[in-house]
């Protein structure tokens, strides 16, 4: 499988491209492929599509591609190639290997090429990358703004690298070759002054002078007509060298004139073009005191044993081909940011031929920030200006900076920067300068003022961190214990900075086995001391990017260093703060901006596990208060789920002692509820068993048994583990209320799970347990589970009679919710005793007791029921009305598997290939887990 952006967007398979259908499809399988394995929200995938003018329907139309997408992919056996189309909440994400993204080949073979020694391998792998292009990016999708900028960014990169196969041919002396592969280019882009010099210095070194003068006056000529302008300094010193009979290869230096034109005897650079200086005497370059000087290079060393990164060295390339780019590395204290800046810095000098400056600006630093007079000076000096010649004042050293740099090839690269303003007056005024920017801050205004272009810098996978270790251990002290080497990158959370510390304590202590300092680190509680080594290590590293906050974000995250869970939003954050949502999320995206928090989705963040062992050592005092805090919100929050999912039904119990609920969300409805649990679940197990953990078991069985919507929505997906947590702590606070009403819901699910006899045992015990507690609604559920289960066994009778003991009791307690769902099971017990008068009976009763306590699911069922009933009296046609109803609503809501159940019953009855076709849809969407 390979997926193509390099010309048309296509997905090719061994059987051939999948039909991947209209513009609008293929615009949104590019706009993910382009951040292929990062979420892609909703908004942006809009911004593609339609740009400024989005259809009503938009949301819709995006959800409709999607499905078409994840089926075609689906059917080409897309998942055992590691393809996977997955909604991570309001965003989606193309999960795909990058070496079946054609784009990313071609940066990888680009970044090989450049690191090759030999011109012969530069021009192969340059070809191979060349090769991969089959027309103009992203062919066949919207021409809409961010697509269209993508598609210029690529095209930027296949003549930039069209250039550099141009010039690894002129390398090994084939200039006819050269000329070839460029003139083709220069035709189709005509303006593009860059090609054209190009192919005209490579005709004149192949013997073609005359074409080569013919070649730039024709483009002199486009540039006045078209744009008004005259060639710039490429062109003309290309003309320039024509004339005064610059070197072939192979020739010695005429007048004393280099391959670039630069002027080595008396030749003066502001002369008119055709001028030549007298002939002097031949003067060796080395002792020629106006030879030109060597390029200048401020770059600290490479880093040494640099690892992975791939992708983000191949996005500062694609960063670094516009105009006057500005690129932005950004992330956390610790992930190597300097380290990839120098890597690519060092990469590519050819690229930079007038030379590599670099200043550590000491945003995140104890010593403070350098005086920006004094960066200023040290550029000004390396760039030749004499010392007396360097203003005192920063505005005009900037500005003679920008004058000095304005034609020049020029790498620099600011590290360390706090705030954009400080960039600002270090920025090159050349176009094609580079300025490269590593921050721990995401530098938004450099975003808006200089249309900088970042580049997020994430955690390495285990197997780069594997490689990092193994850098410094040697390959066999990793391959001698190779799990125990993962676990170590795991424990360090990918953090390179963690990685090296790590490294360095294991390299002066042979003596040491991985698997041992592995143990040492799975203890959280000591594990940021062991991460520290002399003056460098991860507390230092975040101490510093935390003293720049404000006293209320450093609140903040003291107090998220305490949440149980994985994830939290700006509600759960304002709970733990004793804040409200609308602060909390002003601290969110202030500690987001400095890479404190990430965002993986609108309004959903995590922590860094060595962030928020490090968080927690802000203020360990407040440790309890703030589980207390979280767990409320949680159980306030979970109740207003249950009851926006399932209104009319009673409360699930009465609320804990010392209870007080913060922050707490409201739900537009039943689809935002059940939204809100399905995403939350991993993360309230969390919080229940971290209640557990401390204790408070009367907040742990609460928090498990509020999820009972989305238990019974999706009753099959293992819940009974949680469940069964829910019991102990019930049990361990001798609570018979909370035992009897956690037995009926473990009950029912080891029902549906088909573990009859353990559902047994336990349901019959929970009615006695209610009935001792008060609790004659709790007695009523559990009648109900416990008539399931009786029926499966045999037992109908015995079903039937604790059945009807559960409408009575609810219908005393006035509970209209659970009186329906007492009648809904009595129904179809009746059914199953073939007495269908009686289920129809039943089933009217339930419905007629009033849509404000009926929910979808429970009248599709209500309404299967009924049409069975009245088949089983001999009334077909009713019936198959009532079955159809019945599956309509079920699908409507959502509700799978009350679909599935009423086709299969219209199927028994009617052979209608309607009736197949939604069955089957609706049983593959059950079996794909919605």
């Amino acid at each position: 499988m390979e997926f193509r952006l390099l010309g048309t967007v296509s997905v090719d398979t061994r059987t051939g491209p999948l039909p991947l259908g209209p513009a609008k499809r293929r615009s949104l399988l590019a706009a993910l492929l382009l951040s292929a394995n990062t979420p892609v929200p909703v908004a942006r995938l809009t911004d593609s599509l339609w740009g400024e003018e989005p259809p009503p329907r938009a949301r819709g139309v995006i959800q409709g591609h999607v499905s078409r997408l994840r089926a075609l992919l689906t059917g080409a056996e897309a998942q055992a190639y590691g393809v996977e189309l997955v909604t991570l909440g309001d965003a989606y994400v193309l999960r795909v290997p990058e070496t079946l993204l054609d784009y990313q080949r071609f940066e990888e073979l680009l970044m090989l090429a450049r690191q090759q020694r030999s011109a012969a391998d530069t021009v192969r792998m340059l070809d191979d990358a060349l090769s991969l292009w089959q027309g103009p990016a992203l062919g066949g999708t919207s021409t809409e703004g961010p697509l269209q900028a993508a598609a210029h960014t690529l095209e930027e990169s296949r003549l930039a690298t069209v250039e550099e196969l141009a010039r690894a041919y002129a390398d090994l002396g084939e200039h006819h070759r050269a000329a070839s592969v460029l003139r083709a280019e220069a035709v189709a882009h005509p303006m593009r002054e860059s090609l054209a010099a190009a192919l005209i210095l490579a005709l004149y070194r192949a013997g073609r002078q005359s074409e080569a003068l013919d070649w730039f006056h024709r483009t002199r000529r486009l540039l006045a007509d078209e744009l008004g302008i005259d060639p710039g300094h490429e062109l003309a010193d290309a003309y320039a060298l024509i004339l005064r009979g610059g070197p072939r290869p192979g020739a010695a230096p005429a007048g004393g004139t280099d391959a670039a034109g630069a002027s080595r005897a008396g030749t003066d650079p502001a002369e008119g073009a055709g001028t030549t200086a007298p002939p002097g005497p031949r003067v060796p370059a080395a002792h020629n005191p106006s030879a030109a000087p060597h390029p200048t290079d401020l770059l600290p060393r490479a880093p040494r044993g640099f690892h992975g990164r791939d992708a983000e060295l191949a996005a500062l390339t694609r960063a670094a081909a516009g105009e006057a780019p500005v690129c932005l590395v950004t992330g956390p204290a610790g992930v190597g940011k300097t380290s990839l800046a120098l890597q690519w810095a060092h990469h590519n000098p050819a690229a930079f031929p007038d030379g590599r400056l670099f200043a550590d600006l000491r945003g995140f630093s104890e010593t403070g920030e350098p005086a920006l007079i004094d960066v200023l000076r040290e550029f000004l000096l390396a760039l030749g200006v004499a010392p007396r010649r360097v203003p005192e004042s920063v505005s005009a050293a900037a500005a003679l900076f920008r004058s000095l740099t304005d034609r020049r090839r020029l790498l620099v690269v600011l590290d360390n920067a706090r705030d954009s303003a400080t960039v600002r007056a270090l920025l090159p005024g050349g176009t094609d300068c580079v300025t490269l920017v590593t921050s721990r801050n995401r530098l938004e205004g450099l975003i808006a003022s200089d249309a900088a272009r970042p580049v997020p810098l994430g955690i390495l996978e285990p197997q780069d961190g594997t490689a990092l270790l193994a850098g410094v251990l040697g390959e066999e002290r990793i391959l001698a214990e190779p799990v125990a080497a993962r676990r170590l990158a795991e424990l360090c959370g990918g953090l390179p900075l963690a990685l090296r510390v790590t490294a360095a304590r294991l390299a002066g202590r042979p003596q040491w086995t991985l698997a041992g300092l592995a143990d040492e680190l799975a203890d959280e509680r000591g594990r940021l001391t062991f991460l520290d080594v002399d003056d460098t290590g991860v507390s230092a590293a975040l101490r510093l990017t935390v003293q720049q906050l404000p006293a209320d974000a450093v609140r903040q995250l003291a107090r998220l260093g305490h949440h149980p869970g994985g994830h939290f939003d700006p509600y759960t954050c304002a709970a733990l703060a004793g804040t409200d949502p609308a602060a909390a999320a002003a601290a969110l995206e202030r500690l987001g901006s400095a890479h404190l928090v990430t965002e993986t989705a609108p309004g959903r963040w995590v922590l860094h596990d060595l962030v928020r062992l490090y968080a927690r050592g802000l203020d360990p005092a407040s440790g309890a208060e703030a589980l207390v805090d979280v767990l409320d919100h949680y159980i306030a929050t979970a109740l207003a789920a249950a009851d926006t999912a399932e209104p009319g039904g009673e409360p699930c119990f009465v609320l804990p002692e010392g209870y007080r609920p913060a922050a707490v969300r409201d739900f537009a409805d039943r689809a935002a509820a059940m939204h809100w649990l399905a995403t939350e679940r991993d993360d309230l197990a969390r919080a229940a068993v971290a209640a557990r953990g401390a204790g408070l078991h009367d907040r742990a069985w609460r928090i498990i048994l509020l999820q009972w919507p989305q238990v019974v929505w999706r009753v099959r997906d293992s819940w009974a583990p949680l469940l069964e947590l829910a019991l102990d702590s019930a049990r361990a606070k001798q609570d018979l209320y909370a035992e009897s009403r956690v037995l009926n819901l473990l009950g029912w699910v080891l029902t549906e799970e088909g573990r009859t006899a353990e559902a047994l045992t336990l349901l019959e015990r929970s009615p006695g347990l209610a009935q001792q507690a008060g609790d004659r609604l709790g007695e009523a559920t559990a009648l109900i589970n416990l008539a399931v289960v009786q029926a499966g066994q045999g037992e109908l009778d015995r079903a039937l009679e604790g059945c009807g003991r559960a409408v009575v009791l609810a219908r005393e307690e006035e509970d209209r919710h659970t009186e329906m769902l007492a009648l809904q099971h009595l129904a179809r017990l009746q059914l199953s005793a073939h007495r269908p008068g009686d289920a129809l009976g039943s089933a009217r009763t339930a419905l007629a007791l009033g849509p404000e306590h009926e929910e979808a699911a429970r009248r599709s069922l209500l309404l299967a029921v009924s049409g069975e009933a009245r088949l089983a009296l001999g009334e077909e046609d009713e019936g198959i009305l009532l079955l159809d109803r019945a599956a309509e609503e079920a699908e409507r809501a959502g509700y799978d598997e009350g679909a599935v159940r009423a086709l299969e019953a219209l199927l028994r009855v009617s052979a209608r290939a309607e009736y197949r076709t939604r069955h089957a849809l609706a049983l593959r969407r059950l079996t794909d887990g919605g």
